[in-house]
């Protein structure tokens, strides 16, 4: 009970956070603020609350900044705690806490110049700019600087020419042209106050009276940022497989974000469009990325070229980067090179991260394990619990992030996600390891196991069924995946090698008949096991269905179960009789006898919502259902060509070759079929996220988690036949 308690607890609390965005305090831009001299007189801060948080808030070793900072962001501590020394000089105040920061700076002045440690945005411009403007007070304090910035006089040198080009040479009234609605320059506090110092202008104003309205006497370093932390928030619970928790919440986040903006008819001549929201979810690539991966997958209508196509230039760093290659991969329309070329680049940019990380493996670069995993599995194939418990393994709980000074955003980096995430994960493992010695004995009860000719899967099918279909209260579902699993791969080795053409004619006439005596009407005991079984988990099946659909769909289970062996039967004649039908008739008779339909299909019935006889005879549902299974025979194809060649059995790749009069090369008609699974994948997605349709989205998540778990399979090889 006082778990439950707990448990519903952080539930509670995470809830709570999509109304509300947590956001540290910047010392560096609360410095800026106070730099703001009043219009009036100019010889009085504009903002003394944030002059007054400055003198209470420099920290033991003299500088200031986040308490407990990681050592490799010091030149985030020289660049905040330089501001404030600006700041306090200002108004000629705090000289003992400006002694302390200039004694602070000088002792830590050459991380300003060490490469391997992460730069805040526009360190190499703005740290040696402040260090010239603080030499411009008085000559006391510019002898003063000089002896202790021994070190400085050669940095500035160095940037001397970098200066004179852009720190110089400002023009605020271009810089204007990106003003926000809410009155800030790119929702930067910092900016702002420059540009307002300069101006006068009345939105900078505006903007930074409602920052200390809000915040108080200390800004963040960048506001607003509520889309980019409830985006955030969404993609972390996904990715750590607590989603479901919070349909309601992530529905109306996804549903402000997509009305929010035009994304589906948008045309943006250049980049100034993208600054004209709200927040602004088009100015950061990051947060474009993440917004445009989620609506895409949750059924929303995005078109890529309407971003896309502008944030080619603005790959900053590694998180960006991986954000970007994520959306790249959801590909759904034939017709969406942006999409491929951005790939194709993020892809570029993350394997060349990847390798500078392997020889620098000091440096602080939290996405690097991430990007490996990604670079690796490809996010159609995956599976769905195995990458929870690697979000969970990568989930960061300190949130800190650098732009021009770091900052921490309680909405991005959760102790709550975290322990919600593994509480769920467990939970779910000992429901999941309880079912797997229920399917063990169900094995063994049924005689599976004596079928000396059968590959023993069992382990891999509960595994694929309870990585695919994990909550708790979806056992049915699994077991039905799990059963049907062993014993679609029993049957097609029996048609393969366990039996003969006698009894594989007998196994599909029983099953067509259905109302029969197994022991007197099976002609061996191998026909009777096989059948025996599949009629007790046909009839479990059904009965386990019928309180939820209201009706019985056992005839239909009966009816996938026929084609399939069906088709094993043509199959097996056709080698039998040495034939060779054509690629077309193959793989008509070819996406059923891979075996999905009996897998999938069932289970549908079993996931929640009610399936239809229309959705169920629908051509979206045979869609879906080809879709998978033709992706499917073809990846296997890929893998078993070698092998089944050498055996003399049918094969797409064979039968490609052969009827093409020999022109093409194996690596020619590999990388033709290639094009083909993709095609087909991309339209299987598709209908998928279509949000128009008979087929509950519950259900066609089935095809689409089935998809991806032939694609992680067949990946290199034959994953199906090698796993034990």
């Amino acid at each position: 009970m006082l778990l439950l308690v707990i448990w519903e607890g952080t539930k509670k609390r995470i809830k709570e956070m999509f109304n509300k965005v947590d956001l540290s305090v910047s010392s560096y831009d609360t410095a800026w603020v106070a730099m703001v001299p009043s219009p009036n007189s100019g010889k009085e801060p504009f903002f003394p609350e944030c002059v007054n948080w400055l003198l209470d808030n420099q920290l033991h070793d003299g500088s200031w900044g986040p308490p407990n900072l990681h050592q490799l962001l010091t030149k985030d501590a020289l660049l905040s705690t330089l501001a404030c020394i600006l700041a306090l000089k200002r108004w000629n105040i705090g000289e003992e806490l400006i002694d302390r920061g200039l004694h602070f700076i000088e002792s830590n002045l050459a991380s300003a110049t060490d490469g391997e440690q992460p730069s805040p945005v526009g360190f190499d411009i703005i740290f040696p700019s402040m260090i010239e403007s603080a030499m411009n007070f008085d000559v006391t304090y510019k002898l003063s600087l000089t002896c202790r910035f021994g070190l400085v006089i050669g940095i500035i040198e160095c940037f001397l020419s970098l200066l004179e080009g852009i720190g110089k040479s400002q023009d605020w009234e271009m810089v204007m042209k990106y003003q926000k609605k809410n009155g800030s320059l790119f929702n930067s506090p910092s900016t702002t106050a420059a540009a307002f110092t300069h101006l006068n202008n009345a939105g900078c104003l505006s903007y930074l009276r409602s920052l200390i309205e809000k915040f108080g006497s200390a800004v963040p370093t960048i506001y607003p940022l509520g889309n980019y932390a409830r985006l955030s928030m969404v993609s972390s619970l996904e990715s750590m497989g607590v989603d479901r928790h919070f349909r309601k919440e992530i529905r109306s986040v996804l549903d402000e974000t997509y009305s929010s903006h035009p994304w589906g008819s948008m045309t943006l001549p250049n980049r100034q469009c993208w600054l004209q929201g709200d927040e602004d979810i088009f100015s950061d690539a990051g947060t474009c990325a993440m917004a445009f991966r989620l609506l895409r997958l949750h059924g929303y209508d995005v078109s890529a070229d309407s971003f896309f196509n502008s944030l080619g230039g603005y790959l900053k760093d590694t998180g960006v980067a991986l954000e970007l290659f994520r959306a790249s991969e959801v590909i759904i329309h034939p017709d969406e090179s942006v999409l491929e070329k951005q790939h194709y680049w993020t892809s570029h940019f993350l394997k060349q991260e990847l390798a500078n990380n392997l020889t620098q493996a000091h440096k602080l670069n939290k996405h690097i394990d991430q990007v490996d995993d990604a670079l690796r599995f490809p996010s159609y194939a995956t599976l769905g619990r195995l990458s929870s418990r690697k979000a969970i393994k990568y989930y960061n709980t300190d949130s800190t992030k650098i732009l021009k000074s770091s900052y921490r955003c309680s909405n991005v980096g959760n102790e709550d996600f975290l322990k919600l995430a593994v509480e769920d994960f467990n939970k779910c493992q000992s429901i999941h390891r309880e079912e797997l010695e229920y399917f063990s004995r169900w094995v063994v009860e049924s005689r599976l196991d004596k079928l000396e000719f059968a590959r023993q899967k069992q382990a891999y099918c509960y595994f694929s069924a309870a990585a695919t279909i994990f909550p708790p209260e979806l056992s049915d579902a699994r077991i039905s995946w799990a059963k049907n699993g062993v014993l679609t791969t029993v049957v097609d080795d029996f048609f393969d090698v366990g039996g003969s053409e006698e009894e594989l004619v007998n196994l599909v006439q029983l099953i067509e008949k259905w109302d029969v005596n197994a022991k007197t009407d099976s002609c061996s005991e191998q026909v009777e096991i096989i059948f025996s079984a599949i009629k007790s988990t046909i009839n479990e099946i059904g009965a386990n269905a019928f309180p939820r659909q209201q009706r019985s769909v056992t005839n239909h289970v009966i009816e996938i179960w026929l084609d399939l062996v069906k088709s094993m039967l043509k199959e097996a004649q056709w080698l039998i009789n040495n034939s060779a039908p054509a690629l077309d008739e193959y793989m008509e008779n070819a996406y059923v006898s891979f075996a999905l339909g009996p897998i999938v299909l069932p289970a549908l019935y079993l996931v929640g919502p009610k399936l239809s006889e229309e959705a169920v005879r629908s051509f979206e549902f045979h869609q879906l259902y080809k879709l998978m299974s033709t992706g499917g025979r073809l990846l296997n194809d890929m893998q078993t060509f070698k092998r089944e060649s050498a055996e003399g059995k049918l094969n797409a790749v064979t039968l490609a070759m052969l009827h093409g009069n020999g022109s093409a090369t194996d690596e020619e008609t590999f990388s033709e079929m290639k094009s083909i699974i993709a095609i087909k994948r991309r339209e299987l997605q598709r209908l998928v996220l279509q949000k128009d349709s008979l087929v509950p989205r519950a259900c066609k998540d089935l095809f689409w988690n089935m998809c991806k778990i032939v694609h992680l399979f067949y990946a290199k090889h034959d994953g199906f036949t090698g796993m034990t």
